[in-house]
């Protein structure tokens, strides 16, 4: 799973995630990405059970770029603790995503392929999603001589 080396402080506060996202919203890398529709966090289990579905759907075909990274430590307190005695400990770690972010790109395969493998991908997240393609992508039309 993903999460960071180090990080300059350990806890942090939840913040709010409102508004649109202003970078990382067009398809850079592969030819297909997948798009969020909604704000949230995403944890870095998730971002790996959406890896290992796109790479099965793929069957390893194409290339796969990832591009949101878990850097928000979330800190959960024990079970059956008193009020009071401070923040709890870091937990997990989560990428806080926003409308408009690409946040998984795929390519070196067909369309037919691509969609199949957002679709599946897209039932591990909890944010709703969109298929986008490259502003430049034309499909290849086979031809049979």
């Amino acid at each position: 799973m993903l999460l960071p080396k180090r990080v300059k402080y350990r806890k942090t506060q939840r913040g709010k995630v409102s508004g649109v996202e202003s970078r990382g919203t067009l398809v850079s890398f592969g030819t297909f990405g997948l798009k969020s529709l909604e704000s949230g966090w995403i944890t870095s289990r998730q971002i790996e059970a959406v890896r290992v579905t796109l790479s099965r759907t793929m069957k390893r075909d194409g290339k796969i770029w990832i591009r949101i990274f878990p850097d928000k430590p979330i800190t959960k307190k024990p079970a059956e603790t008193r009020m009071g005695s401070g923040k709890g400990s870091p937990e997990f770690w989560v990428a806080v995503v926003r409308p408009g972010r690409v946040m998984f790109e795929i390519g070196g395969v067909s369309k037919e392929v691509a969609e199949e493998a957002m679709r599946l991908s897209s039932h591990k997240l909890p944010v709703k999603t969109k298929m986008v393609t490259r502003p430049d992508y034309v499909a290849e039309v086979a031809t049979k001589k």
